[in-house]
């Protein structure tokens, strides 16, 4: 297929590593390309958690009112089509190809890494669709992410941020203060939403990054707020006045968070024309692949049978600690299933479930980088009623299950990509 050629070529001609992390490379292709970055209206999101969900709801509520989206994420869930969103329409394998095919011909073989590349293709579709309002997601971090190089975007949100991806910084520097420092450091001097963070600590390291930045900024908490309410709704509050809106369709009260941020956004940006219906009904509306999602048709669920099956994407501190208290609202027996990637912090990441009825760790298919389950099983040896099975299938299988138990996979948004493929 010319996608998957056009695929393979990047990944051949890129597979090395780069340890130049700077922008310069992007910088001259996206010259080479012209410019197409400039041309656009974009809300950047950033921070290690929330980022794909918050999208979801900047998305619903800008559809609700009236207003096309261009939406670039990373990774991708079942394929990489997901993360070019034109026109709020997944892009075909053709007009892909024919999007990187042009940006492989642009660079002419100079250093490139593949995420560059695919975030030139983005950038260079957006072009079809200028007029379109852009949402995309930081990759990584931001100060050094191929998706900053905009001279000027509507705003930037920041989501949640924890310790993750530490593989990327220097081993003696590897801090919540240095993570912090690159996401927030470079962010552009439009608006600035901060979203609710887990420690005053975080919200005042990210004070100082940003102090001098001339940006509007709207902080949780000093500028917005939300409550949650019984009957299945929450209070959203900010100066311009408060809005009684429905629980997401998005599972666990975590995602308030995300709405929260979504909301205060589209709220500051008083030059698009957003109704307190849109968002309400966009709240209601939103869905996000992976996050906390119940899986209710398929062989996979044929093996819980009338239990609940859950799919989660979460593979960090923050996410496993949300994702916890979600779990612990259920009032049932829960059985996790979990792979993960060796460069994550495996036995912190596990420390934050609680009163887990039984732990499965599991290979992950069709991934390089995952840890080998055993070796997963080896680092949960301080937790109780810890299992290895080989597949997710032998995994399901493999569980005693009582009438309103739920079974959770998660550890990984590969394995999530695995468990909605296999399904």
């Amino acid at each position: 297929m010319k996608l998957q050629k056009i695929l393979s070529k990047f990944q051949k001609l890129h597979s090395h590593k780069i340890d130049d992390l700077s922008l310069e490379r992007i910088r001259l292709l996206m010259s080479d390309l012209g410019n197409p970055q400039e041309k656009i209206n974009c809300i950047q999101v950033c921070g290690t958690n929330g980022k794909g969900s918050t999208i979801s709801f900047l998305k619903s509520i800008l559809n609700e009112a009236n207003y096309k989206c261009n939406v670039y994420v990373s990774p991708d869930v079942i394929c990489i089509n997901e993360r070019f969103i034109y026109n709020d329409e997944m892009i075909s394998d053709d007009d892909l190809a024919d999007l990187l095919n042009e940006v492989h011909e642009v660079n002419n073989g100079k250093p490139l890494t593949y995420f560059e590349a695919l975030t030139a293709g983005f950038f260079l579709g957006c072009m079809k669709y200028q007029d379109n309002i852009v949402l995309a997601e930081f990759g990584l971090f931001g100060r050094c992410d191929a998706v900053n190089i905009l001279k000027k975007n509507l705003a930037n949100c920041v989501c949640s941020i924890s310790m993750d991806h530490l593989e990327w910084l220097p081993e003696n520097d590897r801090t919540i203060e240095r993570i912090i420092y690159e996401k927030t450091s470079s962010l552009l001097n439009s608006n600035i939403i901060v979203a609710k963070q887990s420690s005053n600590k975080i919200v005042e390291c990210i004070k100082k990054n940003i102090s001098n930045n001339l940006a509007n900024k709207i902080f949780y908490k000093e500028d917005y707020n939300f409550v949650l309410k019984e009957n299945d709704f929450f209070l959203y509050e900010d100066k311009y006045g408060s809005l009684k809106i429905p629980k997401p369709s998005i599972k666990g009260d975590f995602q308030l968070e995300n709405a929260s941020t979504a909301i205060a956004t589209l709220r500051t940006l008083k030059e698009l024309n957003i109704q307190d219906k849109h968002i309400i009904e966009g709240v209601k509306k939103a869905h996000n692949p992976a996050r906390l999602e119940e899986i209710k048709e398929g062989k996979l669920k044929d093996l819980v049978k009338d239990n609940m099956l859950i799919c989660d994407g979460s593979h960090n501190p923050g996410g496993a600690e949300a994702l916890n208290e979600y779990l612990q609202s259920l009032n049932c027996d829960v059985h996790c299933i979990i792979g993960m990637l060796t460069t994550k912090n495996h036995e912190e990441y596990i420390s934050y479930f609680k009163n887990i009825k039984s732990i499965t760790t599991i290979d992950i298919p069709n991934t390089p980088g995952a840890i080998d389950g055993k070796k997963l099983k080896e680092k949960f040896n301080a937790i109780s009623n810890v299992q290895y099975k080989e597949s997710i299938e032998e995994a399901i299988k493999s569980i005693s299950l009582n009438k309103n138990d739920v079974v959770i996979i998660t550890g990984s948004l590969y394995l999530a990509s695995e468990v909605l493929k296999i399904n």
